[in-house]
């Protein structure tokens, strides 16, 4: 990272590094706030007791030039967690879709998040109401599934062997047990 970024970023709160450059974070919307504050209810209700712990907006340091702030996360591993943030690798990442932030959480974060081995990665859309849950195989992220909520009017529209397959939760890999119902995730939005 450039020396005039290192200056910079110390002259700032809300920012992350990727690549080695500094991005201004804004300030997210309501629906992303709601759709946010729902997961990691869900998450810290079923961690609670168990080893890894949920965060939300707590910075993440991988290396000098990558230093995130993903909206929800759960670490596993408690030697990671400092006072300052994460050092190291997240076991699950969530990142909610903005107009300013969907190219990077598609691009520049996904394949960073794939390099350092994030297990899980969920890019969460918030006005589509869905899901994209990507697994970590061989050191790639592949598509587990995409989880949508569908109006009713769309649910009458499928064939009743394409509504069989539409699936209410996703399952977490973290844990043999551990579910997130959609309408949890996007309850209170409209």
């Amino acid at each position: 990272m450039s020396e005039s970024a290192y200056a910079y970023k110390e002259e700032i709160n809300d920012y992350e590094v990727i690549n080695g450059e500094v991005y201004m974070m804004a300030r997210p919307n309501t629906k992303h706030m709601i759709v946010e504050s729902n997961i990691i209810t869900a998450f810290k209700n079923y961690l609670k007791g168990k080893r890894c712990i949920p965060f939300n907006e707590t910075d993440v340091f991988f290396d000098d030039g990558n230093n995130f702030v993903p909206d929800v996360m759960i670490i596993c591993d408690p030697e990671k967690i400092e006072d300052d943030g994460i050092h190291g690798t997240p076991d699950l990442v969530v990142e909610i879709l903005s107009p300013s932030t969907a190219r990077k959480d598609r691009n520049e974060k996904y394949f960073i998040y794939e390099k350092y081995g994030v297990k899980e990665y969920w890019i969460v859309s918030p006005g589509d109401k869905s899901v994209e849950v990507y697994l970590l195989k061989d050191g790639k992220f592949v598509l587990d599934d995409v989880y949508s909520i569908y109006k009713d009017y769309e649910l009458r529209k499928l064939t009743d062997e394409r509504r069989a397959l539409v699936k209410y939760s996703i399952k977490v890999s973290l844990y043999d047990d551990f579910y997130v119902q959609l309408e949890d995730i996007f309850e209170d939005i409209k």
